[in-house]
């Protein structure tokens, strides 16, 4: 057990050397646990969030979302294991407050804290096994948020971040933690709610450039690893039969700003692998949108889809399923996702279940994730339901 440890945290800092020896030109960036979706109703959806209703979990995907939130404040919990299959240790956590300001303005903030465990270090030394003490890496980020409504159907955000990772390891003097600051730019779209037929419907959208920032440095004299800059652009249209039943469609499409590795070679010519280029997170972020070898075609199979679906019954009980994919060259991840949530009031509980379909396999393939939210207090908000009477006699 300890040796497969061993090899789990190799792999993180390998991961974060922007090195692969990979004959595809995978995109990859440092502290990759920020991508995590860490809350269990973005999770059953095929993981995306940024056009979807506003929960306690809007921080991660639009915080402009909270300036339309039902709540004036609420509290975001949540628990994911990872690599459950091997090891019991390795965890992503998440705490989230928001608070509404007033009608049009909110603000919000998170802890996000990835554990990669214990990992035991020994050495074989004059024929015994020498311990070298345990060390606990870990990674995490702080942020706070501020959302502002400027029309009743349209709300910006910007948040601030602050991202630690601490890999270092004492029998690697070379390495140190790290440290970098990014930040989010966020708006989101909520129309009023309008007749469809028999029924009444509303329409989302959303988009987030987050983690614009500098560059992490792990080792003195090597070259920085790029933070995970990422832009999601997302819709959704909600159909609501009557006050009891709503059905929500949502899709997301997700591409890195980051640089495309390129090809490195020997002096024989023989491909090596590839690195990405030493440029500043700025000229990385232009360069993102064109700079792949294959051209456009490449640069499309860059952009990551998903679909989600959400049913809710008297805004209790919410049943969802969602698929994600991802090119077969640029990490061929593909999955299903299902999930469900039960609102008790004051608080809810959502989980989630991953399936994988790819040959690739998931970290969180096979594993329960749980978030909980505490809706500390209610507005006189209207929750889009409530609105529907009042849609009618409109008419």
């Amino acid at each position: 057990m300890r040796f497969v440890l061993f090899l789990l945290f190799t792999f993180c800092i390998v991961a974060h050397k922007n090195f692969s020896q990979n004959s595809n030109r995978v995109v990859t960036t440092g502290v990759p646990f920020v991508m995590i979706t860490a809350d269990a109703r973005a999770a059953g959806m095929g993981e995306l969030g940024v056009a979807t209703s506003a929960d306690n979990y809007s921080q991660y995907w639009n915080p402009a979302k909270y300036a339309f939130a039902s709540n004036e404040k609420g509290i975001g919990l949540s628990y994911t294991p990872y690599l459950s299959k091997l090891v019991d240790d390795i965890f992503l956590g998440n705490i989230l407050f928001f608070k509404k300001i007033d009608d049009r303005s909110s603000w919000a903030t998170g802890l996000r804290y990835f554990s990669l465990g214990e990992i035991q270090f020994n050495e074989f030394i004059a024929g015994s096994i020498v311990d070298q003490g345990i060390e606990r890496p870990s990674e995490l980020t702080l942020d706070l948020s501020y959302a502002l409504k400027l029309s009743n159907e349209f709300s910006m955000s910007v948040a601030g971040r602050f991202i630690y990772s601490d890999l270092k390891v004492a029998v690697d003097a070379d390495t140190s933690s790290a440290s970098s600051l990014g930040i989010d730019i966020s708006a989101f779209y909520q129309s009023e709610i309008f007749k469809m037929s028999s029924n009444s419907a509303l329409i989302r959208s959303g988009i987030n450039i987050s983690n614009i920032g500098p560059r992490l440095n792990y080792e003195s004299g090597t070259q920085k690893s790029f933070i995970p800059t990422n832009l999601r652009l997302g819709a959704g249209f909600d159909i609501l039969f009557d006050d009891d039943n709503t059905l929500g469609f949502y899709t997301e499409l997700s591409k890195l700003l980051v640089p495309t590795p390129v090809a490195i070679y020997d002096s024989n010519q023989n491909l090596l692998g590839y690195k990405q280029p030493d440029i500043d997170f700025i000229n990385g972020i232009f360069r993102s949108f064109s700079d792949a070898p294959g051209g456009l075609s490449e640069e499309l199979s860059e952009i990551t889809m998903a679909f989600g679906l959400e049913y809710c019954f008297q805004d209790s009980l919410s049943i969802r399923t969602g698929f994600f994919n991802e090119s077969q060259n640029k990490g061929s991840r593909r999955y299903l996702t299902m999930g469900a949530g039960f609102n008790l009031n004051f608080f809810e509980i959502d989980l989630s279940y991953l399936f994988s379909t790819s040959r690739v396999r998931n970290p969180l393939e096979n594993t329960i994730r749980f978030s909980l939210s505490i809706n500390l207090d209610q507005t006189s908000s209207q929750e889009p339901n409530e609105n529907i009477n009042n849609s009618d006699n409109g008419e």
